[in-house]
């Protein structure tokens, strides 16, 4: 089969062709049939995160497409169900945190001892076809295009799951920080939702943009969020700690700021001049990911009903190169997904 492989750290990923997979007892062979980019990918390729730990170095946590065979014992699925994968599996079934009994989700990845992480630890969706546990695979609304479907499967898990950590009440403003893979379908999220909704960035080009993805009002920063009156939720989806940090000049008392967005390079810190309204205002800070299955299921429901919709720039796999140096230097607008 044809795979996207970064040969090295800071390589150049090559489409080569690699022993297609198979499965073995309780997984399914996926025939993938698109998969974004995400940024965590282009981090990985660089090493500011850990590099995929699989040969040859397949990434990938994307992908969406169709089963076409089943290992022995397989019964939740079937061959021709649509079905995608996320970044998170599966956890290891034995450490502590397994033993909690909690969902798998985003938190796994950092909580469990030996978590099986799609595109990291096994072999990603960058590729004609994928193996996966049965169970490890998310069934797809019909009708909803596997291109569309692909960003759903982490840029959107993501936004969708920043706002329910938030818990915004039917009254309260939600600004979306960042308006790139993830914000572009946090805007529309908070849209769908009836809230009302502010987009920050402090790029001029997508102001126009995020106000057609159902932004009411777009500020700059922390300052000009103040300025349009404060929001009650920050959802922080770009990767500027720095930023998520200014945009508490505009936080209202009691507000909530949702980091989701990862920045390898700056922890998060409260600015000195902010420390004690921080407390003071009885502001919260909450640390967002993947938070469970049923927000998956949910956001697929939103986007399979057109409420949201993921803006794509799609490459077919010969120009995989491409679309990883696009991603790299932001010039997707919004999220690129490859065709396989």
């Amino acid at each position: 089969m044809k795979a996207a492989v970064i040969p090295e750290v800071g390589g150049v990923w090559r489409l080569c062709d690699v022993p297609t997979p198979e499965p073995g007892p309780g997984e399914v062979l996926v025939r993938v049939r698109a998969c974004g980019v995400c940024r965590n990918d282009v981090l990985a390729t660089s090493g500011a995160i850990p590099f995929p730990a699989v040969s040859p170095a397949i990434t990938g946590h994307e992908p969406a497409g169709e089963i076409v065979a089943v290992g022995a014992g397989v019964t939740t699925r079937r061959v021709g169900d649509r079905v995608g994968a996320t970044w998170v599996r599966a956890t290891c079934g034995r450490c502590d945190y397994c033993r909690l009994g909690r969902p798998v989700g985003g938190q796994a990845a950092f909580a469990c001892a030996a978590p099986t992480t799609t595109g990291f630890s096994v072999p990603g969706g960058h590729a004609e076809f994928m193996v996966a546990g049965a169970d490890e695979t998310v069934p797809l609304p019909g009708g909803l295009p596997f291109e569309l479907a692909a960003p759903m499967l982490c840029a959107g898990y993501t936004a969708w799951s920043a706002l329910r950590a938030a818990d915004p009440a039917p009254h309260e403003r939600v600004a979306v920080l960042g308006i790139g893979g993830v914000g572009h379908l946090a805007v529309q999220f908070a849209h769908a939702c009836g809230f009302e909704t502010i987009a920050m960035t402090g790029t001029a080009d997508k102001h126009d943009l995020a106000r057609r993805l159902g932004a009411d009002e777009v500020v700059r920063d922390g300052a000009g969020l103040r300025e349009a009156g404060g929001a009650d939720v920050v959802l922080a989806t770009g990767m500027s700690h720095a930023a998520a940090a200014d945009a508490l000049a505009g936080l209202r008392p009691g507000g909530r700021l949702v980091l989701s967005g990862i920045d390898p390079a700056h922890p998060f810190a409260l600015p000195p001049a902010m420390v004690l309204p921080f407390f003071g205002l009885r502001q919260r800070v909450i640390g967002s990911t993947h938070d469970g299955p049923e927000h998956l299921g949910e956001a697929l429901a939103m986007a399979a009903a057109g409420k949201v919709v993921p803006v794509v720039e799609t490459f077919p796999k010969e120009r995989v190169a491409a679309a990883v140096d696009k991603v790299a230097r932001g010039q997707v607008r919004f999220r690129a997904v490859v065709t396989y």
